[in-house]
């Protein structure tokens, strides 16, 4: 067992009847490390985070969780908070009561738990005191990782964390959680937003079908997907147009947008060739107003991955 890994699992299987929820998943998490689940509806996300949690056994394969084999009880090992479809709260009771009420149930004394200072640390101490039910889904989303912080936890599993969230709130998140990971808590999250996994996971896991289709850090992701799609936005579009049509290994998507009276050009290329690409209309005098991915990395190669695995299950 390598001493930095926070979870290490190696061909873990879950069946529900006949339905193959996972099927021999193999998953790495390194301590302080923000890793990323990603795949379609349906695909097994949900159901590896109840393992992680306790919430669920596999049928076979194995599972350590902070360095502890996990065995057939329902119960993760103690370091472990998260949730799973959401938090659990009582809707009648304040945030703060919430709070309370879920540290005496693990067995911690509600006035030393630091109730106030997770209250804090996600941003609710102005409605600390008003009840659940009139939460929105982003403030029931920040008092859920409010209530997994009370107990200073060494692994933190998460499903859509971000869901519901509007932009500041969001920021106020991926702070925490990067703060948190920088302290060397590791992080597991699912997520649908690919930019939001890109900000802040270094590793991801795609799940399609089931099986782990790609697993590792980002950057060898990006290796991996050959080609994608850029917007180049320049100052003279014919004649980026004419230098991209003349670089090997570029071709050009689309070339008849403008944004302010500049020129956008869409083209397909490899990373090398793009740099190629900059490199001449540099050389030429053209002035490179912007350049980004249509897709992200992530997004096309999770796109091209869970499509080959066909529906999901």
């Amino acid at each position: 067992m390598d001493e930095l890994l926070a979870v290490r699992a190696r061909g873990l299987t879950k069946c529900f009847g006949d339905v193959v929820a996972l099927d021999d998943i193999a998953l790495d998490v390194g301590q302080g490390q923000i890793h990323g689940l990603v795949g379609p509806n349906g695909a097994g996300k949900t159901t590896l985070l109840g393992l992680l949690l306790g919430l669920a056994v596999a049928d076979s394969g194995s599972l350590e969780i902070l360095g502890v084999p996990v065995g057939r009880a329902h119960a993760a090992p103690e370091g472990v908070a998260g949730f799973v479809d959401g938090p659990a709260l009582y809707p009648s009771l304040t945030a703060r009561q919430n709070l309370a009420a879920l540290a005496t149930l693990s067995g911690h004394d509600a006035r030393t738990a630091g109730i106030d200072d997770v209250l804090g640390q996600v941003g609710l101490t102005d409605v600390a005191d008003d009840r659940a039910r009139g939460f929105s889904l982003g403030m029931r989303q920040r008092l859920g990782l409010a209530a997994a912080l009370l107990t200073k936890p060494r692994l933190l599993v998460l499903d859509e964390p971000a869901n519901g969230l509007d932009p500041a709130g969001k920021n106020h998140v991926h702070g925490v959680l990067t703060q948190l990971a920088a302290d060397g808590t590791s992080v597991v999250l699912s997520g649908h937003r690919m930019d939001d996994l890109e900000a802040l996971c270094s590793e991801v896991t795609i799940v399609a079908a089931g099986r782990a289709v790609f697993s590792g850090p980002l950057s060898k992701l990006a290796a991996e997907n050959r080609e994608l799609d850029y917007r180049l936005l320049t100052s003279d579009g014919q004649a980026a147009r004419r230098l991209a049509l003349d670089t090997d290994g570029v071709r050009v998507v689309d070339g008849s947008g403008t944004r302010n009276a500049a020129s956008v050009l869409v083209v397909r290329a490899p990373a090398s060739a793009l740099d190629e690409l900059v490199v001449r209309l540099v050389h030429s005098k053209i002035a490179l107003r912007e350049l980004a991915p249509v897709r992200s990395p992530l997004e096309a190669a999770f796109l091209a991955l869970t499509e080959q695995q066909g529906p999901s299950r």
